[in-house]
């Protein structure tokens, strides 16, 4: 089932039907060895900041996309290409 909501697809703020929304059973990983099953319990879209460096430091990788409950527990932050909708 796809569901329409606002920044579900490509950049923040679009508007468009996309398989991968909240409460949308996703497979993480899709693929690889550590695939696992999931629904996605936040869309942080247009919060989902940028990689802070100071100089030569890296402070902070950008902040995920997606926020998923995890079916064997526990909660995990990916971005769009490492999720596929059930």
């Amino acid at each position: 089932m796809k569901r329409r909501m606002k920044g579900a697809r490509g950049t923040a703020g679009d508007t468009g039907d996309s398989p991968v929304a909240v409460n949308v059973r996703v497979r993480v990983y899709p693929g690889t060895d550590g695939e696992i099953r999931g629904t996605v319990v936040e869309d942080f879209g247009d919060l989902a900041g940028q990689a802070v460096n100071i100089g030569e430091n890296h402070i902070v990788g950008a902040a995920r996309r997606w926020a998923v409950a995890l079916d064997a527990g526990g909660l995990v932050f990916v971005d769009s290409d490492q999720l596929a909708a059930e």
